[in-house]
């Protein structure tokens, strides 16, 4: 990699999905080996929030000599100030998790940070094989692991899939000799986030495929056999309004409208 590029990492506080308890999140300390692996100690490592927060030493825990936290409550938007931070020191990769793993988790940070600054932005990546030239070639992580290769112009924001590599363990000694420079955040709190009520996520219930089997024979052939999709239509010609009730009618077939 460019000795000259710079990479910026967004850290959050993320929670264990059995008990709660806040942790290094899994996306964003991905995000953090990624940024190690291309510029190593140069990296820089943001989070917006409270910078007396002990997961934060986690993540300094990498490796990291330094931390830059953007000091403001919970309850403020984190957009407009990494907003302010990105376009007063010069930028040319910000890497993040693809969502939160507490508060809101809607995932839209990314994106709203692109929309902003302009920037084009690349979902769910696996890795950064090389940057040159003003351009990055990086490989897109696909399901069954497959990967398609795709080159970006600098700046660019990239959100880090679960198929990057594993984020290294964290040292405690390193983690707790880290300098955090701690800067001025927002202090206006978000009227819309006070007024939500959270609750724990339910697990949506799966749709079952309905077989018709008479014999035990039947049944295992159907609950073993590979699905092929073969149901599928290509509309590359047709009309607007075709496609609109091609998906109309497709929705109402599979019963998610009445």
């Amino acid at each position: 990699m460019p000795p000259n590029i710079n990479v910026v990492s967004l850290v959050s506080i993320g929670r264990h999905p059995q008990s709660g308890r806040a942790r290094r999140a899994e996306q964003d300390g991905r995000a953090v080996e990624l940024g190690l692996t291309m510029v190593g100690e140069a990296l820089t490592v943001l989070h917006a929030g409270n910078p007396q927060n002990p997961v934060l030493r986690q993540y300094a825990g990498m490796g990291l000599p330094s931390l830059t936290v953007l000091d403001q409550a919970s309850s403020c938007d984190a957009v407009s100030v990494l907003l302010r931070y990105l376009r007063k020191n010069p930028t040319d990769i910000v890497l993040t998790g693809v969502r939160a793993e507490r508060g809101e988790s809607s995932g839209m940070l990314p994106y709203l940070l692109a929309e902003q600054l302009g920037w084009p932005l690349v979902p769910k990546v696996a890795e950064i094989v090389s940057v040159q030239d003003g351009k990055a070639d990086v490989l897109l992580a696909l399901p069954r692991g497959q990967r398609r290769s795709v080159q970006v112009s600098l700046p660019f924001i990239a959100t880090i899939d679960n198929a990057a590599p594993e984020a290294r363990q964290s040292a405690f000694g390193p983690g707790s000799r880290a300098l955090f420079s701690i800067q001025k955040g927002d202090n206006l709190a978000d009227d819309a986030f006070m007024e939500w009520k959270i609750s724990p996520a339910k697990p949506r219930p799966k749709r079952l495929k309905v077989v018709k089997a008479k014999t035990a024979a039947d049944r295992m052939k159907a609950a073993t056999a590979k699905p092929v999709g073969g149901g599928g239509k290509i509309m590359k010609q047709e009309s607007p309004e075709e496609k609109a009730q091609a998906i109309f009618d497709l929705l109402l077939e599979e019963k998610v409208i009445r």
